[in-house]
Order: C-alpha cells, then structure tokens, then sequence
C-alpha cells in the first residue's frame, strides 16, 4: 500500500513522471547486509545526498526501524536535517567534517566529523579546549586513494605531539577503497595494507574501510564497520555478477502524444534520428530537466510494462523536459495519452540505464529530480 504521508507535491496526474521507491525493499537490503557480516560488526549507513536521491527523511526512520544505528551523510546540513528523526541511540557521522568555522554548529547538533586533516583536527581540538569537554569525532587516513585523509607523514607527526589528540575521542579510524568495485585490482591490497599501518599510528579504536562493493570482497575487509550506500538503494555492488540487491526504485515516464511518421523524417533535436521505416513515436513528458540523463537519447531502453518482452529504443536528442521512444515493435497497441512507459523498473535496471547513458548508477539516482510525483510503498 501507499504511505500515508506521501510527501510529494504533485499529484499523479499533474507530472510527466512517476517515481516508486519500495522502502520494503530498503528495508530487505539493510537487513541482508548487515546478516552477511560476523556478529559484533557495525553495518552502518550511507544517507548522503538526500538518501542518494530518494529522500532522507522517509530513507533514515525506516533504516533505523530495520536496525541501523549510525549513519553517514557528507555536510552539516544533512545531518542537521536527519538529527530530528533518530533518537539518541543513534551517531550521524559528516564525512567532509567541520568546514571552517561551523565546528561550534556541528557539535551542538549532536553531530560527529570525519577528521580528514591536521587543520580539521586543530579546530576541533580547540572546541574541546574552549568547551572544557571531550568531543567524540572519527579519524580518516589516507590510505591510497589522495581524496580524503591523513597522511602517514601528519599521523607521524602527530604521534611526535602528545596532545595532538587532546579532547578528542576517536570513535572510529576509517579509509576508502578506490576499486572494490573490481575486487582484483591490486589497488585493493595496497591499500589495504596501508591502513594496517596507519592504523597504528593511532590509538586503539575500531576501524572501517568497506562501503558497498567492499562488503562483498570478503571478511578480512569488514574491519569493524561498514558503510554500505548505493547497495542499500539496489545498485548492484558486484558489477560484473548478478545484482544481490533487491530493487528500490522504479521511474516511469507518461505519455503525452504517439505519431505516425515516415521513412526519412526526423524525429528531436538536430535530426539526430532520421526513420528508416515508417515507425510509430511516442513522446514521454520527462526529460534531462527532470535529472534523466541527455546522453541516454539514441541509447536507452524503455519498456511498457504490458510487454515487458520488447525493449523500445529511446531515439534522437533528449529535449529538456521531453523524449521520444520509436514504439512501432509493439504494432496496434493502444498507448493513450498518461499511458506510463518504464524507464527503470523490473526489466530496465539502473545499471542498464546508466550504461546507456555513459555513467554509473550512482550518478544516475542522485541526480532524478522533483518534478516526479514520488510514491513511497511499504506494506
């Protein structure tokens, strides 16, 4: 059934686009994570970026009912926004830490930082000084990838300072792999040895280095905690093997008019696409202005769920707020004005729709605007 407090502005009729997110399946995902680890090992998750494009404030009450108890969001103001949903028993963790000058903000919202550097260190050291408190915070090294992290030469120099640490108290000393995505990669050893000793560098406290993909390359990379994201919103973490995710998200596009058009003419933008038979055209009311990529038009797939066995090619340059599908395979048909055709659903994953697009799912899914009606199920 349909959530009662569906928070969408549009009713169903007044978008081009309809957008399902099965928190059931969220749910289900979370729970079949978090039961491939050891007992003792902390499945967190990932709610960055508006839960990843679904909307954190329906994502985090049902991640916590199923069990989680710490999350991951990037800036201050994600975690301000999801702090009112969990209870005390629950840590929010912002990976980019305190920008300059927000440290006094982010503590008293009840939030914890990712340390990812001296600086970020100093200013957090100097709350603790002023508060005349510990605060709790999670240190991130630098373990190969050159994004976030401590060095090994700060963490030497630290370790030379006896309060370099002084009001902090480490939760956590965390890192992230570049290529668990491709679990032979020799980057994945590399840097997993360099965490080792890191590690070591630092006080005694748990460790995480696994988010999605990670999770799947075995027990030596669970650490302490993981950090599952895209997984949680059914994104294959095992590209290559089939999807151990359930679903979560199904987009569809409705119809606004079907044309009869003959061999030679164009269809869209530049005449990217020019019949070579006498085809009939259906023109969806989404377009790269609703967050669906412009670079899937000439690639993409839609599918009409009545005949989920023929895969209708997206045709010439996706407009702003429309595209057009070549829908002559499916013959007399009847495809009436607000018929809705898929473009991610049960017979179009998102891995499809991003190849198709040249990108990944991720991108794909925190990109899906507001201009679709949002309907969040659960039984």
């Amino acid at each position: 059934m349909l959530t009662a407090d569906d928070p969408s502005p549009l009713p169903p009729s007044w978008a081009g686009g309809i957008l399902t997110i099965d928190l059931d399946a969220l749910a289900a995902n979370y729970r079949s994570l978090r039961d491939r680890l050891a007992p003792g090992i902390v499945c967190a998750a990932a709610v960055k970026a508006d839960a990843y494009g679904l909307g954190a404030r329906k994502v985090v009450p049902v991640l916590h009912a199923a069990g989680c108890r710490t999350f991951f969001v990037a800036h201050l103001a994600e975690g301000v926004e999801i702090r009112p949903l969990l209870d005390a028993d629950s840590t929010i963790v912002v990976l980019n830490g305190a920008m300059p000058g927000t440290e006094a903000d982010l503590h008293a919202h009840g939030l914890v930082p990712v340390l990812n550097s001296v600086e970020q260190v100093a200013a957090w050291r100097s709350l603790a000084r002023v508060r005349g408190t510990s605060l709790p915070a999670v240190l991130q090294v630098d373990s190969g990838m050159s994004r976030f992290g401590l060095s090994e030469d700060n963490l030497r120099a630290m370790a030379d300072r006896p309060d370099a640490l002084a009001g902090i108290t480490p939760l956590l000393v965390m890192s992230h792999l570049a290529c668990a995505d491709e679990p032979a990669h020799p980057a994945n050893h590399a840097q997993r040895a360099s965490f080792l000793r890191l590690r070591d560098l630092l006080p005694p406290v748990p460790a995480s280095l696994a988010a999605s993909s990670g999770l799947f390359m075995g027990d030596v990379w669970h650490f302490d905690m993981v950090r599952p994201g895209a997984a949680l919103y059914g994104i294959n973490p095992t590209p290559g093997w089939p999807n151990p995710m359930r679903p979560v998200v199904r987009l569809q596009a409705r119809i606004v008019q079907t044309r009869m058009i003959g061999p030679g003419t164009a269809v869209g933008y530049g005449a990217a696409f020019i019949a070579d038979r006498p085809s009939r055209i259906a023109t969806l009311a989404v377009g790269y202005g609703d967050g669906f990529p412009r670079a899937i038009g000439g690639h993409g797939t839609a599918i009409l769920p009545a005949r989920p066995e023929i895969g209708l090619p997206i045709v010439g340059r996706m407009s702003m707020d429309c595209l057009a599908v070549d829908v002559t395979e499916l013959d007399d048909t009847p495809l009436p004005p607000g018929t809705a055709l898929d473009l991610i659903g049960p017979h179009c994953p998102i891995e499809a729709a991003a190849l198709a697009a040249g990108t990944i799912g991720y991108e794909l899914l925190t990109g899906l605007g507001a201009r679709y009606h949002r309907i969040y199920t659960a039984k």
